[in-house]
């Protein structure tokens, strides 16, 4: 089993960890499966809160891996259960977050496989995209889609998406994609930030 702790769930930037880590960002519309995707990487679960209520992650978490690289797991944009000026306040702490963090090394945009791509995930790829900020996309809960003609759409759809990698699909139900993910995560790790 991997070692992984939970370190601090920042509700401003002045509460970053400051030691260094590269980080990996896994970013998404609320309840897309952020925290199973980190809880099935990491092998541990229930490390990452998962909840079927959407905005259960309300400020950012970091999660430290083998001492030598963070997780770290934004709030969901889209519908949550919060008041609106909370979610404005999440809007700008994910902002902050995604603009000004150097030790941010890649981000892992989450696309729920039953829905394709949706308005705000076209624009956030687009935000990504004009920040510079190297990005994958990995379809979650794959095993929903029960025939081959679905899967074949969604992977379709989303390489219509205009992607320097190809998308990459996950299931927490078969672990379908870890291994992927993981390799893409480590040689991104030895990369230099173009």
């Amino acid at each position: 089993m991997m070692a992984a702790e939970f370190i601090i769930g920042a509700a401003t930037p002045e509460l970053f960890p400051a030691d260094g880590l590269p980080e990996t960002a896994f970013l998404g519309r609320s309840n897309v499966g952020k925290s199973s995707l980190i809880n099935s990487l990491l092998d541990r679960k229930g490390l990452a809160r998962t909840s079927a209520t959407p905005g259960c992650t309300q400020a950012i978490q970091f999660y430290r891996v083998e001492e030598r690289h963070y997780f770290v797991d934004l709030p969901g944009y889209g519908y949550a259960k919060a008041p609106l000026v909370q979610v404005q306040g999440w809007k700008h702490l994910i902002e902050s977050y995604l603009t000004h963090r150097e030790t941010l090394q890649l981000c892992i945009l989450l696309i729920d496989a039953r829905r394709g791509w949706m308005e705000m995930d076209y624009a956030l790829q687009e935000w990504l995209e004009n920040w510079g900020r190297r990005y994958i996309v990995v379809a979650t809960k794959f095993d929903k889609l029960k025939t081959q003609r679905e899967r074949f759409q969604l992977m379709s759809a989303l390489r219509k998406a205009d992607l320097k990698h190809p998308p990459l699909t996950f299931s927490a139900v078969t672990g379908q994609g870890v291994r992927e993910i993981w390799q893409t995560i480590l040689k991104t790790k030895t990369q230099p930030q173009s």
